[in-house]
């Protein structure tokens, strides 16, 4: 386990932070006592409305974390206004692509599960090895330690986020940085809100609210934890995937089967 992380005083980004996850991330920080938390989006509006509601501790920025100059550049910025990023969460995520998904699906979600990741800890890692201190957190999904079977690219995507996420907790623990992996199962969100009572998602169990999943974090990072579990059960989970894949796959098609059948039967 890596040292605990103390929030208070601390300057935290949150990028997908105008709604859902890292909405509720944002306020769960400041409430924790961070001095300032900047929340980040692709919609300006959204932003700037998600920072007026947090209050006065709360800046908003609007930037593209698949945009590798435009993340440097706001790493820059929040830096030079703000002093030094002590806690990046990179939250931001897409639903995208059906079934195996076309190559559009497939390259946003390598852009934003997996790239954004990669250009934010090669403009934050350098500043924090120096000051010798800093977090990272990483959103991925149960999915990332699963099989989503409704999206292709999601589900292996979110694998590569979690396989990203060790590395770097691995390679730069030395320096004084730390890094956690968030994988929720079904969270209530407006990314979700779409989802059928057949997803595959809804596997998992009841969808949990985006409080809920910040209260992990928070308790994560107190403890020191890499991986974070919204939904203990997952941890099960993925111990029975490991121990016999053979028998997880098998399993896995019976509730595949039991999808379908569910949605023949409802039309759709």
């Amino acid at each position: 386990m890596a040292e605990p992380f103390s929030i208070p005083g601390t300057t935290a980004v949150v990028t997908g932070a105008a709604g859902g996850i890292g909405l509720a991330l944002a306020r769960r920080l400041l409430r924790e006592g961070a001095a300032r938390v900047v929340i980040t989006d692709l919609d300006p509006g959204r932003v700037a409305a998600a920072a007026e509601e947090l209050g006065e501790r709360a800046r908003g920025m609007a930037f593209d974390v698949s945009d590798e100059a435009a993340v440097a550049d706001a790493v820059a910025r929040i830096e030079q206004d703000h002093g030094p990023v002590d806690l990046w969460c990179s939250n931001a995520g897409v639903a995208t692509g059906d079934g195996l998904g076309d190559d559009a699906a497939w390259d946003l979600s390598w852009r934003v599960h997996v790239m954004a990741h990669v250009y934010a800890a090669r403009a934050l890692f350098p500043r924090m090895a120096e000051r010798g201190s800093g977090h990272f957190l990483v959103t991925a999904s149960a999915a990332g330690l699963l099989t989503q079977l409704d999206s292709a690219p999601y589900s292996a995507t979110k694998h590569g986020a979690v396989a990203l996420s060790e590395w770097l907790a691995i390679r730069h623990a030395d320096e004084g940085i730390s890094v956690s992996c968030l994988c929720p199962q079904g969270v209530s969100t407006d990314m979700t809100a779409g989802d059928a009572g057949t997803s595959a998602t809804r596997l998992g169990g009841e969808y949990i609210d985006p409080q809920d999943v910040a209260e992990s974090v928070v308790a994560a990072l107190h403890a020191g934890r890499f991986l974070v579990l919204p939904h203990p059960e997952a941890a099960g989970f993925e111990q029975r995937r490991a121990a016999d894949r053979d028998r997880w796959i098998e399993g896995m098609r019976r509730a595949w089967a039991k999808i379908r059948a569910g949605s023949t039967a409802r039309g759709d």
